[in-house]
């Protein structure tokens, strides 16, 4: 943990360099630097470092570095005096788990260095605040594995090198250059260089934090709707087939099982909305219809939270089918929320199974993935987290509906928060900010979001009694 400060502190550099250029405060980056590095710093030499990290320890590390990072990353928006104790982590939190909420009303009134703030903290935690220290500090490589497993906690973890640090610069290499590529794009279509940044690195950890209260939608531009569409596809896809591709497998993609399940379900949402669009008005014009039912569909399935239309307004059914969309999230390995692609399509492939079992008892039947059997231990590890996300969802609707707020409202700001997608409908829409919801409420969310973006089960983990039966407390150097 006080290695990670320390390495965490460095990124205020940037923020508070764009400040210096566009005149603007910069101690509010100066003190925040200065108190996490002083914190990581003490750690370090207070505390005697184990030879040797767990898992128990892995888990621990995890979650209090993504903690840590929200809390430390709340001090800019508290000492430039925009946002009080509870909203600036609420904010903080929002960036780092790449999830878009916001409790800002106008955005266009916040300085240049803030938003630059925003947008790299979204950037940070695309990849994965853990995956970026390990690929630079080979200090943390101890243990490394344990803490990559935590950190990646889902069904297919690609170990791309034979050591973890390897990995971990891989996935970086690959993020950086769609990075630097969206970017490029992005000023061919008029944005200066600052704009381009900030939402190239929104876009790519799928967090949607943008300059704009309108967002996208105040450039209104075909061009830059199209680009940041296809950049919020890739980076709902999974990094290794990225780079795979790049390697030169040209057919890594459609190899690819889940892939195929996640572009279906995708293209399959953007004809229905645009179905409904159009038998029901709400836009005569194909393109348009077309631009924003795609834009708005990619948008919210791959948990990015964008927004060029106020899909709060569409018809009914276009609303619950986004709703639906926002747990599916994108696919395994990706910077992505929600629920991920593969474990809908096994879910899929498994009630498939159970009528067919129903109608042949006697039939011998395999629940295949990628022509490979799926072991009955990731079936049951599939349904337990399902089960595990809906008693989250229920529980935390319950606790925001409790503040006297809308059911409509409350279940979709679980979903939004839950999933890491930002908006949700009615009064948190894609018009709407988080801002005005009782503490409590903020709270509540804020919990979802990092929940949702260690897919549950490494944070509550730590909610166990067992986990902490038999602990090992940190050894002081005094």
């Amino acid at each position: 943990m006080g290695w990670f400060l320390i390495f965490f502190s460095v990124t205020f550099f940037f923020p508070g360099l764009i400040s210096l250029i566009y005149h603007e405060p910069v101690w509010p980056f100066i003190y925040a630097e200065a108190i996490t590095l002083v914190t990581g710093v003490l750690l370090v030499l207070l505390v005697k470092p184990e030879r040797e990290i767990g898992y128990r320890e892995g888990f621990a590390v995890v979650v209090f570095s993504w903690l840590a990072a929200g809390v430390f990353g709340a001090l800019p928006f508290v000492f430039s005096g925009h946002l009080g104790l509870i909203d600036a982590l609420f904010e903080s939190i929002s960036g780092f788990t790449t999830t878009g909420s916001t409790v800002f009303e106008s955005l266009e009134e916040l300085p240049r260095g803030l938003h630059f703030w925003r947008a790299l903290s979204q950037w940070l935690g695309g990849m994965g605040i853990i995956v970026l220290s390990l690929a630079i500090l080979p200090l943390l490589g101890i243990g490394g594995m344990q803490l990559y497993q935590a950190e990646m906690p889902g069904l297919t973890k690609d170990k791309l090198a034979p050591r973890i640090q390897d990995t971990a610069r891989i996935l970086w290499g690959v993020y950086s250059f769609f990075t630097v590529f969206e970017v490029l794009l992005l000023l061919a279509g008029g944005l200066d260089l600052y704009e381009a940044l900030c939402h190239a690195f929104t876009t790519m950890a799928t967090g949607g934090f943008s300059t704009r209260t309108a967002s996208v939608a105040a450039f209104d531009s075909a061009y830059l709707d199209y680009v940041i569409t296809f950049f919020m596809f890739v980076a709902g896809m999974n990094f290794s087939l990225h780079y795979r591709f790049l390697k030169g497998d040209l057919g890594a993609y459609f190899k690819s099982e889940e892939f195929r399940f996640y572009l279906l379900i995708g293209m399959a949402a953007v004809f229905i909305c645009m179905f409904f669009n159009y038998i029901y008005g709400t836009y005569s014009d194909p393109s348009l219809n077309f631009r924003y039912s795609l834009f708005q569909v990619w948008s919210v399935m791959t948990t990015t939270g964008y927004g060029t239309a106020d899909f709060d307004l569409w018809h009914p059914a276009c609303r619950y089918l986004l709703l639906i969309l926002m747990f599916f999230g994108g696919m395994a390995g990706s910077t992505g929320g929600g629920v991920k692609q593969i474990r809908f399509l096994i879910l899929f492939k498994f009630i498939r199974f159970q009528f067919r079992k129903l109608i042949h008892p006697k039939a011998v039947e395999i629940i295949r993935y990628e022509d490979k059997k799926i072991a009955e231990s990731i079936i049951q590890a599939i349904l337990g987290f399902m089960a595990l996300y809906g008693l989250f969802f229920v529980v935390a609707s319950l606790l925001v509906c409790a503040q006297g707020i809308d059911l409509i409202t409350a279940t979709s700001a679980v979903a939004a928060t839950l999933n890491n997608i930002g908006p949700g409908l009615a009064k948190v829409g894609p018009t709407q900010n988080f801002g005005w919801m009782p503490d409590f409420s903020k709270l509540v969310l804020t919990f979802c979001m990092l929940a949702g973006r260690l897919e549950l089960y490494t944070v509550a983990i730590l909610f166990s009694r067992s986990y902490w039966r038999g602990a090992r407390k940190p050894t002081w150097r005094f």
